[in-house]
This record gives structure tokens, C-alpha cells and sequence, in this order.
């Protein structure tokens, strides 16, 4: 049985997701696609086994995730994606601009479960799968981010 056929389907159906939830984690976008394409060569690798597990994709992303995740500690990707950090398209409104710049200057474990709940629209045990934490250390990480959040844009309780 050649299991290609089920592989390319996921390749397809989470490539463009998880290459997106990369980047902002490490906001350099060949790096990103970098990542996601190592991320999805162990996927191949490990497809024998993989492939029974009931959602594959989740598996790729949180390879992806803990690629991006320790690309971010390396000095010189840090350094890299600096450089090369690209803003949102013009369209972003000038709060969005500021929402974005502040998700940057989040640790990455916060990034990605920003990116990941409010982004990708997954829920909290999903952020948790992917991460390779327990729901309640997924919720820490997403309260700590809306708390550091809130710090930077100035948010009062009138503006939420």
C-alpha cells in the first residue's frame, strides 16, 4: 500500500496553515517556509507511523511549532528574523499594525499560542496539543500573552 496519496492530502491541506503559524513565531518568512518544509519531511519520514495517528496534521504543526520555537533561542536566526521581519500587507488599519508588532515581542511560546487561538481559530487543547503542554499550561501561556498584550496597547476595560 503506498501511502503517498494520503501524505500529498495533507501536504496540501495544512502546508499553507502551518507555514502561516510559523511565521509568526519567527516573523522571517523564508525561514518559516524553511521550517515548515523540514517540519513536513519528518512528517514523511515518520509517515509509516504517522499516518495511523487519528489527525496527522496536528503532528506536522507541532514539529513545525517546536522548530520555530527553538529557531527564535538561536542567536542568529533571532538576529536573521529581525532583518528580515516583514510588516502586514497596507491594508492592516493602524491598530492592526500595533497588534502585530506587539505579538513580536512576545516570548515564542506565548507567539504561537496567540497565533495558534486567535488566528487559526483552534481551541485550547488543540494550542496544547501542538505545543506539547497540558491545556492548563496552554491557558497560562495565552492569559499571560493577552496580559502582556494588554500592556502594550494600552487596553483599559473601556476598550474591551
Amino acid at each position: 500500500m503506498d501511502p503517498t496519496p494520503d501524505f500529498d492530502e495533507i501536504f496540501v491541506a495544512e502546508f499553507t496553515a502551518v507555514e502561516r503559524t510559523v511565521f509568526l513565531i519567527v516573523h522571517d518568512r523564508e525561514l518559516a517556509k524553511e521550517l515548515t518544509q523540514d517540519a513536513f519531511v519528518a512528517l514523511l519520514k515518520a509517515w509509516q507511523k504517522v499516518s495511523r495517528y487519528d489527525r496527522p496534521g496536528a503532528w506536522v504543526r507541532r514539529v513545525a511549532i517546536r522548530l520555530a520555537i527553538r529557531a527564535l533561542h538561536s542567536n542568529e536566526s533571532r538576529s536573521r528574523a529581525e532583518r528580515r521581519a516583514t510588516e502586514p500587507p497596507v491594508t492592516a488599519s493602524p491598530r492592526d499594525l500595533d497588534v502585530w508588532r506587539a505579538i513580536r515581542t512576545l516570548p515564542g511560546q506565548q507567539r504561537a499560542a496567540v497565533a495558534l487561538f486567535y488566528l487559526e481559530d483552534r481551541p485550547v487543547h488543540d494550542v496544547a496539543d501542538m505545543l506539547g503542554c497540558s491545556p492548563k499550561t496552554a491557558r497560562v501561556h495565552l492569559f499571560r500573552a493577552r496580559q502582556r498584550l494588554g500592556e502594550l496597547l494600552s487596553v483599559t476595560e473601556v476598550d474591551r
